[in-house]
């Protein structure tokens, strides 16, 4: 019996979990802007902040930096931190600040000292170099390990966001505590890329992207476009069980219907803009808007005849496309668009159902998961900010949404984690963070509780006195984005999708041109059955038809030669169990029919 024990896997902090971290990649920064400034001295500094794996630094240089500029600057870095430099921080008076920023000729900490609060801070590597910070930082250079940084890649950026503005180089890197850390964070680079959605997507033909149509607007391929109605179609037929009813809704509206809601005064920054029909009309801000949520028009179908309590819990659902203004540089991929669908519900309910309908939310969701075999998330209570005016609502109808939020996920015992801020403009929420086979965080599904939409479109229902009360509406969407679900599941998955979601389920390979018509057959039985499949066209020889299949992720390939045509049978090769060898047609039919029929299910052979 071996001994081998599995080494425990090296733990790489974000910066936001590490004060140590946080001192050495936010001094790594300052190191990165001293070196480009000695090697290149027209360099103007901007801001440097640390990000959750590593840094950036923007500069304002003359010339583009190259990728062997970017080791040249790693070189004087390693230099820089093998010299032992003290890191002195400074306070001084804005005036002083100003003047010596004037002397250094940097435009830019002139704008960003306007913005600072006193104090006012400097923090100094040596003698030799500084710049404006609030730290924190280490005391001195030679505690960062020089084989435990790297520089990653140089990008544009606009100073201070703003298209407008001057156009800036971004150089990134990371700094870790160990030279272990950075290998692993490399390897898990390396493995990020060759998982990356946006790589495997194009590879197996699942979307694409046209500059004629636009940045962040998915286009849909035939096999991609089976991928999404497969998802859909999961959720909707669970739904259905659950009680659910299916409404659909238009892409526009009156602006005044967000008005009312609240995103036209809260959320207009991420819509795109106003169509008017003239300059009278947009200068009262009359018009149409594409929507940029469903829940306005889920009210309103709510709205059109007064429900009694005997109607409630009310639960409408859509798969609604909803369109909101990104900045170009924030787009990337399926993971964030301008244009996406939400599998979006809005459940109208009396506040005695509350408490449980959300339960019932939450083991929709939870469902939904297991069967996609997303099992690493936890749970974050998005509350608000007190201090922050960016919401709607009163202290009282807020109180009430928490709490209900809080009481579910005691009550089902669930790992959570509170997120002060994040909660949306009119109501708490409790989003599911989902950890990928990287380490990475994504959000994926929601729930909401919302006291302040009934209120601000004035919802009713007839209670059981006979009285009229307010209803309290929770809005969920289990897979969130379905977009940024299909491209996380991409990269979970590798492009290895689960036999029931894979697009192209089976695909029949023959020897010769003779067996075609027998493969054909076969394939018109998995067809009758539900199964997705395909018969190889190419001609190609049986090798390469198989590594065809294999490098396109085909789940099972079906062998057709002169001896399975007279036995009726299948040589099949699955990507999950290997060579199956001999099946016969029938069994080959109702077993791959079987799995077919229930999603995350395994194929069961014998």
């Amino acid at each position: 019996m071996s001994n081998d024990v599995s080494p425990e896997p090296i733990h790489l902090p974000k910066t936001s979990e590490s004060e140590q971290i946080k001192r050495i990649r936010h001094t790594t920064s300052h190191i990165l802007a001293m070196a480009v400034q000695k090697l290149f001295p027209k360099a103007q500094v901007t801001i440097g902040p640390w990000i959750e794996n590593g840094f950036y630094y923007d500069f304002d240089n003359p010339d583009p930096f190259s990728e062997k500029d970017l080791k040249q600057i790693e070189k004087e870095m390693v230099k820089i931190i093998k010299r032992n430099l003290p890191v002195i921080r400074e306070e001084v008076s804005r005036e002083e600040a100003r003047r010596r920023i004037k002397a250094l000729g940097e435009p830019y900490k002139l704008e960003i000292l306007e913005d600072l609060q006193e104090p006012i801070t400097i923090y100094h590597l040596g003698d030799e170099w500084w710049d404006l910070c609030a730290g924190p930082h280490v005391e001195n250079t030679g505690e960062i390990n020089p084989k435990a940084i790297a520089l990653e890649s140089v990008a544009g950026a606009y100073w201070r966001g703003d298209e407008t503005k001057a156009q800036l180089q971004r150089i990134y890197g990371t700094a870790w505590e160990t030279p272990e850390q950075l290998a692993e964070y490399k390897r898990r680079k390396a493995e990020a890329l060759r998982r990356d959605h946006r790589k495997l997507g194009k590879e197996l033909g699942l979307f694409i992207f046209a500059d004629p149509v636009g940045p962040g607007l998915p286009l849909w391929t035939p096999k991609g476009t089976i991928l999404r109605s497969t998802l859909e179609d999961f959720l909707k037929e669970e739904q259905l069980r659950r009680g659910y009813l299916p409404v659909v809704t238009p892409h526009i509206a009156r602006v005044d219907l967000f008005k009312t809601s609240g995103h036209w005064q809260k959320y207009k920054e991420d819509m795109f803009p106003l169509m008017a029909e003239d300059e009278a009309a947009a200068a009262q801000e009359q018009g149409f808007v594409l929507k940029p949520m469903n829940c306005p028009f889920h009210i309103q179908i709510y709205k059109s005849e007064l429900r009694s309590y005997r109607d409630l819990p009310l639960r409408l659902a859509e798969f609604g496309t909803v369109y909101r203004y990104e900045q170009s540089g924030e787009l990337g991929g399926l993971t964030r668009v301008r244009g996406f669908t939400v599998d979006d519900s809005h459940l109208f309910v009396t506040p005695e159902q509350l408490d449980s309908e959300f339960l019932n939310v939450v083991d929709l969701i939870l469902a939904v998961f297991r069967c996609l075999h997303l099992n690493k998330f936890k749970a974050r209570l998005s509350f608000r900010d007190p201090s922050s005016d960016k919401y709607i609502g009163s202290e009282e109808a807020w109180s009430k949404a928490e709490g209900a939020i809080q009481r579910a996920v005691e009550q089902l015992g669930m790992d959570h984690f509170l997120g002060i801020g994040e909660a949306a403009f009119y109501g708490p929420k409790l989003d599911f963070i989902f950890e990928d086979a990287l380490g990475r965080e994504w959000q994926l599904g929601t729930v909401q509780v919302d006291y302040n939409l009934p209120e601000r479109f004035d919802l009713e229902y007839i209670a059981e006195d006979n009285t009229r009360r307010r209803p309290v509406m929770i809005h969920r969407a289990p897979f969130g984005s379905l977009e940024r679900l299909i491209g996380i599941l991409i990269e979970e998955y590798a492009g290895d999708f689960p036999f029931w979601l894979a697009p192209e389920q089976v695909r029949l390979l023959p020897v010769s041109d003779e067996q075609r018509p027998f493969a054909a057959a076969v394939a018109a039985q998995l067809a009758a059955v539900g199964v997705r499949s395909s018969v190889d066209s190419s001609g190609d020889r049986l090798g390469k038809q198989i590594r065809n299949g294999e490098t396109q992720k085909i789940p099972v390939m079906a062998i057709v030669g002169a001896k399975e045509v007279e036995s009726n049978t299948l040589s099949i090769r699955s990507r999950a169990d290997g060579d199956i060898g001999s099946v016969s047609v029938a069994t080959a039919v109702e077993t791959l029919a079987a799995a077919a029929k229930e999603p995350g299910a395994q194929i069961r052979w014998f």
